[in-house]
């Protein structure tokens, strides 16, 4: 897919944020408020989805991440200089950013909704459906899925500690929150967490994402909505003044 060949640096342990080298002409996208700071020589544009694709492509994609609430704009950042110049993105809550060699992972990354931070000019960025409608549905989750595939360096964002699990034909249970992002030859399915009784009382959840087949699986410990609940169930009631 010649996608640009940007190098980079991952800045920060807990808070993480990536700083993009682009030479001259080179161009990153980014989704929009992921930008930290641009250096001198860097124009930026937002523009309707990744720029790649013909017209009806672009539309197409486009429509697809109306129907499911996603940002239908991209920003381009690019150098438009004599020199190498940088540009930084960061994730909109604490956590770490996940380097991805599309190249080296089969052209085609699967990640979750709203993980995607930046890529290197020429990743298409699109939104894939599970097949299975009922596991979206009934596992909340699991259901909007982004696909990124290029050949080149993209850029994801989770919460809290990030480990990568390699499948050889084997399966992977986890928390649909915890779920960042596969690769490779996995099949995705959202199951029921075990009996009634541990449904209901074993805390953890209804649902359970399970991963089958040969390929890498990132997890995150911390997700966004389980980070949430915590803030939120130690704010003070409405109207207390203590």
């Amino acid at each position: 897919m010649n996608c640009h060949q940007v190098d980079y640096q991952i800045v920060g342990h807990d808070i993480q944020m990536v700083e993009v080298e682009l030479d001259p002409g080179e161009t990153v996208i980014a989704e929009a408020g992921a930008m930290t700071y641009i250096e001198q020589d860097i124009d930026f544009e937002t523009k309707m989805g990744d720029g790649s694709g013909g017209v009806m492509d672009k539309l197409f994609g486009i429509g697809k991440r109306m129907l499911t609430g996603e940002s239908v704009f991209l920003t381009h950042f690019t150098n438009k200089g004599k020199q190498k110049r940088r540009a930084a993105f960061s994730a909109p809550y604490p956590g770490s950013v996940i380097a991805l060699n599309l190249a080296e992972l089969g052209e085609q990354v699967i990640c979750q909704r709203s993980a995607f931070l930046a890529a290197a000019f020429g990743t298409k960025v699109d939104i894939a459906f599970n097949k299975r409608l009922g596991s979206g549905f009934f596992g909340g989750e699991g259901f909007i899925l982004q696909r990124l595939r290029g050949d080149g360096m993209a850029f994801v964002h989770a919460g809290g500690t990030v480990i990568r699990k390699d499948l050889r034909n084997e399966t992977l249970r986890l928390d649909t929150g915890c779920l960042v992002a596969f690769s490779g030859d996995i099949d995705y399915n959202i199951a029921l967490s075990g009996g009634l009784k541990s449904m209901l009382f074993g805390g953890e959840g209804l649902f359970l994402a399970t991963m089958k087949g040969t390929g890498s699986v990132w997890v995150q410990s911390m997700p966004f909505s389980r980070l949430a609940e915590q803030v939120i169930g130690h704010l003070p009631p409405v109207g207390d003044q203590g």
